[in-house]
């Protein structure tokens, strides 16, 4: 009735019109009675209004997020909880905003790319975005306290730095890191977090330092700077630590009033351009001629040489009367910025020891600039009787340059692109790494739960218990061991046997076919050899023991391949191999018969090989040994039958007619295969490797 009427009671038509205040009594009764969903204030379109896509996240809230801190509410418009939510949500925007935390919303059922980058596993969630990392709020309470001890809880350690009565100075005297520093005085142990968030927001250029009024070790502090203990004081100090650049002592410092101080100051009287960010601060681009602002650099290097000529250009830039706007003295390391230095090199110089150079930034990769030549800086300062006539010459002829140059009918001389300056404040790779390893234990320390850590818990007794069982058993069997050994089973000979052949390689032998012939032979490494003795299906049982009993010694090596080839498949192959070697145009017919026994050593990378056969023992000063070897294996033998090899009577003289039994084939294989790896066996080498028959 009310969703479709208004009517909360429903008698409510013979009654007569109400008073408004028996109106508003009425709808308080309600909603007591209902709850505050039927409030306009829990309209979900308040989400609505500040949602947020992947696109906006992306492109604004992460690179914005290393120096503001988001909150980002995770709703559903059919979530009930995320409606009751939304006056509490309210109440913590109103009193966080100011501080200058920054507030959005995700609807998760249309961005689940965003929930899944997030972490956030439940509806609603609140998450906290800081430098491109989020933390979920695990709470189920949403109080504006819990909130705050929350972001206060996650907030970087290294923005703030607690600062007492013996290293105040050491706080104080750390600009060399070209960051102004803060000292914010509070009689309270738990800093505001106003000054939490501002540090974070100014952590590039300023660095913040607490003081607690309350602590006995700062009095000396207070009274140094003149401290009101009951009042916050905020002391900004540039290189100078004697008296404070600005300050401020309110009871509560006001969001806005601390932002205008530290933006105003947060650069160094002589500030180090190390960075496109304090460039554009610095010397902001002004296309305008009338309004051109100048940038005075002093080019030096990273050494304590040249801090005579820093502390004189920074007392010329106190003692210098121009206006702020229109005129700002800096200067940089040249080693740190070299794309910079080349692109002013026009003009400069022979060997300047310090120089100056005038600067307008009238784009943002265009600049105009103009080299201040005669400084006593540019050249040797020993020259001149005393520092304070150096800082009044060098004063003189910056004054004449820049007066010049201020006029509107004047230009500066020269005109170059510049790129973005190095930014020498980058985290190092190993910083990177530890921050993200950080993260990284936050997000798993955040996200661990009771049943997670039962289950790691069990995990790691498993783990052990694997480990002592292992260790158990291995205690046996050495318990076992030392038994048979006082019986007299098992000695020191058997053992190291035993150990031995457990540990000994396996020495394979490889078929010789045409789907391995380019891994065996062609596609060899330099350096490596394959040896392969050739058979048929006669006699590889009786010659593969043997090769394998000869070639055992070798099998540690791993620039070698053993295997064996059938005749049969290969014969083709063998035959066009001897004709390459004898350089003869046209083929020949040889007895498979005559090559069993046959090893060959290819060196595929090389394109060689050298034989082995019993019938013709390798000698020196052979050099016809192959012609003799294909007249040979030509002939046919008188007896297949018997098993044997068997040589007719030739021209040669030494050459006797003998039979060869086949189990003697390789008597002389391993007194052949030391001469092979001694080098003294013949090569024979030849233009291309045959292609192997496929059938």
């Amino acid at each position: 009735m009310y969703d479709q009427h208004g009517i909360r009671n429903e008698d409510s038509h013979y009654f007569s019109t109400k008073s408004d205040l028996y109106r508003k009594t009425s709808a308080e009764q309600f909603e007591n009675f209902f709850g505050k969903q039927f409030n306009m204030d829990n309209d979900i379109s308040f989400y609505h209004r500040i949602s947020i896509n992947n696109k906006n996240y992306e492109r604004k809230i992460v690179p914005n997020s290393k120096t503001t801190v988001y909150m980002v509410m995770f709703y559903n418009d059919w979530c009930f909880r995320c409606t009751r939510l939304i006056s509490a949500f309210k109440k913590i925007i109103d009193a966080l905003e100011p501080l200058g935390i920054h507030f959005a919303a995700v609807n998760a059922a249309y961005e689940p790319v965003l929930v899944k980058k997030s972490g956030v596993s439940s509806i609603p969630s609140l998450v906290m975005i800081l430098d491109g990392h989020c933390y979920i709020y695990r709470e189920n309470v949403y109080t504006l306290a819990k909130i705050k001890e929350f972001i206060r809880k996650k907030m970087p350690y290294s923005i703030t730095q607690r600062v007492f009565d013996q290293n105040v100075d050491d706080f104080l005297g750390g600009w060399i890191d070209n960051r102004v520093r803060a000292l914010i005085f509070e009689p309270r142990n738990k800093t505001r977090l106003r000054y939490l968030i501002n540090a974070y927001a100014f952590q590039y250029r300023v660095a913040f330092g607490i003081v607690d009024s309350n602590d006995s070790r700062t009095e000396q502090t207070q009274k140094r700077y003149n401290v009101v203990p009951n009042l916050d004081t905020l002391l900004m100090f540039n290189e100078d630590s004697r008296s404070p650049r600005a300050k401020i002592s309110m009871p509560e410092i006001p969001v806005q009033t601390l932002n205008d101080i530290i933006s105003t100051n947060q650069y160094l009287l002589l500030p180090r351009l190390s960075s496109q960010q304090v460039l554009e601060g610095v010397c902001p681009a002004e296309w305008s001629q009338p309004r051109k602002r100048l940038c005075v650099i002093l080019i030096t290097e990273n050494n304590d040489s040249h801090n005579f000529a820093r502390i004189v250009f920074r007392n010329i830039a106190l003692q210098a009367e121009y206006s702020i706007e229109r005129v700002r003295f800096t200067y940089m390391f040249k080693e740190r910025q070299k794309d910079f230095i080349n692109a002013i090199s026009k003009g400069a110089e022979a060997d300047p020891l310090c120089p100056i150079v005038i600067i307008w930034r009238y784009d943002q990769t265009h600049i105009k600039y103009e080299w201040i030549k005669g400084a006593p800086l540019n050249m040797d300062s020993n020259q001149y009787d005393s520092n304070e006539q150096v800082i009044n010459l060098t004063r003189r002829y910056i004054d004449n340059t820049i007066q010049r140059l201020l006029r509107t009918s004047e230009t500066l001389s020269y005109e170059t692109f510049v790129k973005n300056l190095f930014d020498e404040h980058a985290q190092s790779l190993i910083n990177r790494w530890l921050s993200k390893l950080e993260y990284t234990c936050e997000y798993v320390i955040d996200n661990l739960e009771k049943e997670h850590i039962l289950a790691l818990l069990s995990l790691l007794g498993t783990i052990v218990f694997m480990f002592a069982v292992g260790y158990v058993m291995v205690y046996f069997v050495r318990v076992e061991e030392e038994s048979l050994k006082q019986k007299g089973y098992l000695n020191e000979n058997n053992n190291s046997s035993l150990k031995l052949n457990r540990t000994a390689p396996e020495l394979k032998l490889h078929e010789l076919r045409a789907e391995k012939y380019n891994g065996m032979v062609r596609l060899l490494k330099p350096g490596c050899r394959t040896i392969i003795l050739v058979t048929d299906l006669k006699t590889r049982p009786k010659l593969i023991p043997s090769f394998h009993k000869a070639v055992w010694p070798y099998r540690k090596s791993k620039t070698l391949l053993f295997g064996h080839m059938l005749i049969e498949k290969g014969l083709l192959w063998y035959s066009e191999l001897l004709r390459l070697s004898l350089c003869e145009s046209k083929s020949f017919k040889i007895n498979p018969r005559n090559c069993v026994g046959t090893v060959i050593a290819l060196n595929g990378h090389r394109k060689y090989f050298c034989m082995y056969h019993a019938k013709h023992p390798e000698t020196s000063g052979d050099g016809k040994r192959l012609i003799k070897m294909k007249k040979h294996l030509e002939r046919d033998t008188t007896d297949p039958e018997i098993g044997a090899f068997v040589e007719v009577n030739s021209d040669e003289s030494d050459c006797e007619q003998k039979i060869l039994l086949e189990e003697n084939l390789l008597d002389g294989l391993s007194n052949w295969l030391d001469r092979l790896f001694e080098g003294s066996t013949h090569r024979y080498n030849i233009n291309y490797w045959p292609d192997f028959p496929t059938k």
